[in-house]
């Protein structure tokens, strides 16, 4: 015999908890505190980076060494030319008694980077017996391990290097792990220097590359406080 009063639905049993909850409690705390380490490992360097660009070290030193820029049929650009000028400001201060100019030439230049910032060094009244060019070096890494091979062989191992101011860090870095005593004295004129977005961008992009750098090499260069 039917009874008159509706059947009720068997209620939907619960989601198990405990051990699969858990679990995904814990994963999402590891992605949060990676996430955030990431975080405080970019913020860390770009600010470092931003210390070290702010070091003039004038210390006497072996040479003082020029990083390369974009230079067109033997002129220098106007960033290369403020480099340049710094390093012959350095060179006239009795800072070191030899500037070392390095760089390749790209595809379809006629002269190398280093070439033509000997050639400005010469027009400066520096002579040319006190200036190395080292004519090889497509980026910075392969341009500082070359001047440390050159100025090891020629029995010299410490360097004031000139570049932009947050260039300074990874120059710097790069040069200690190649088992040179180097130091920095940045420009403080040019194109690189005053614009704020020359600085952010400049910061920016610093702070990535020497992230890279480090990733894919080991570093012992480690005294990161500003003036050191």
């Amino acid at each position: 015999m039917k009874s008159g009063f509706p059947r009720t639905a068997a209620p939907a049993p619960e989601a198990p908890s405990g051990f699969g909850s858990s679990v995904s409690l814990w994963i999402g705390r590891l992605i949060a505190g990676a996430v955030l380490m990431a975080l405080v490992l970019v913020a860390g360097t770009a600010v470092r980076v931003w210390q070290v660009a702010r070091i003039d070290d004038y210390s006497n030193a072996d040479a003082i060494v020029v990083l390369g820029a974009a230079q067109y049929s033997g002129t220098p650009s106007s960033v290369f030319e403020a480099r340049l000028y710094q390093a012959w400001r350095l060179y006239e201060a009795g800072v070191a008694p030899r500037v070392i100019t390095v760089g390749g030439k790209q595809e379809g230049d006629l002269y190398t980077e280093a070439a033509s910032g000997k050639w400005y060094l010469e027009d400066k009244g520096v002579p040319s017996e006190d200036i190395l060019a080292v004519e090889t070096g497509s980026d910075t890494l392969r341009s500082v391990e070359a001047v440390a091979t050159e100025m090891q062989e020629r029995g010299m191992s410490s360097a004031v290097l000139v570049s932009d101011p947050w260039h300074s860090l990874r120059t710097r870095t790069m040069a200690r792990d190649a088992g040179l005593a180097a130091w920095t004295a940045p420009t403080r004129t040019g194109p690189a220097v005053y614009t704020r977005e020359s600085q952010f961008h400049g910061i920016a992009r610093e702070t990535g590359a020497l992230l890279w750098y480090q990733l894919t090499h080991f570093s012992a260069d480690f005294s990161y406080t500003a003036g050191q």
